[in-house]
């Protein structure tokens, strides 16, 4: 039964895909804003977003709530949509859209040919950050999760190393044996450290306990290598700014505890700033 639902969702994906390709970038993307306004809503995950976003705000108002729920579920519309787009952001068909902030960063960590860790969150189209990096010339491997409908996450992994970043290591404890082969080989890592995973600690995020992943830790304590805060933006519905910040180096005495709890709070600043493009679905919280 499973099997019949997953496939149904894979057909109906790819003939969406299919129009939003016939529509072009821009008319794309706001179709799309459209589909995430009209169906997210009513969604079961509307309890865990409004739970999340207490533990961002304890004063938090429900208007303010409905509204910031609203814009996430367009900018997940958005991101639907520009899907099908990604091999255009690759190419320079729609490269004038993104802007990189920090670029001279990029060009350091390039010249200097050592691994840095880039971290960040699922905000605006996080697709779009492995993408630029790699593009600057920066040899990478991005970790990312399977999807759970097997017939679409062919089509995902595809797009993923053709469009994203060539080398993709699937999240979990089979990949790290792959991130320390990568990394021994001069090959910077990618991750999102904004999900709840089991396997990590407890860490303050938002001021509440929530399990956290140590991967970053873990390779600055063996490698001393730095870490990379990077950052995109939605703006204007159809344009985004990509920031990179300078690496951070932590002293040897810092224990994987202190550096995954220093990690979340530069996540938290980013968070901060545009509570609406950080997708709150996920059960963060959750112990």
């Amino acid at each position: 039964m499973k099997t019949l639902k997953y496939f149904f969702q894979y057909i109906l994906i790819k003939i969406f895909f299919y129009i939003f390709k016939i529509l072009g970038y821009k008319n794309a993307s706001n179709f799309g804003a459209f589909i995430g306004l009209s169906i997210g809503p009513f969604l079961k995950s509307k309890k865990i977003i409004k739970s999340n976003l207490k533990n961002f705000s304890k004063n938090i108002d429900d208007i303010t709530i409905d509204k910031i729920s609203k814009k996430m579920w367009e900018n997940y519309g958005r991101i639907f949509a520009e899907y099908i787009f990604l091999k255009d952001f690759r190419s320079e068909i729609l490269s004038k859209h993104i802007q990189i902030s920090g670029i001279e960063n990029l060009i350091d960590i390039k010249k200097k040919n050592k691994p840095v860790i880039f971290v960040s969150g699922h905000f605006s189209n996080f697709e779009l950050m492995a993408m630029q990096i790699e593009k600057s010339g920066v040899n990478l491997a991005a970790i990312y999760r399977p999807l759970n409908n097997f017939f679409l996450n062919k089509t995902m992994e595809k797009i993923r190393k053709n469009y994203i970043c060539k080398n993709q290591v699937k999240k979990g404890i089979s990949g790290v044996k792959e991130i320390l082969k990568f990394f021994k080989e001069n090959i910077s890592i990618a991750l999102m450290i904004d999900q709840r995973v089991t396997e990590g600690i407890e860490s303050k995020f938002f001021n509440k306990e929530a399990y956290t992943t140590t991967i970053p830790a873990q390779l600055i304590k063996k490698f001393n290598c730095p870490v990379v805060n990077v950052y995109i933006e939605r703006k204007d519905k159809i344009n985004f700014e990509m920031t990179v910040d300078k690496p951070i180096y932590f002293d040897s005495h810092e224990s994987i505890e202190s550096i995954t709890l220093h990690l979340n709070k530069c996540l938290e600043k980013m968070i901060a700033k545009n509570p609406d493009q950080w997708i709150w679905t996920h059960n963060r919280w959750k112990l």
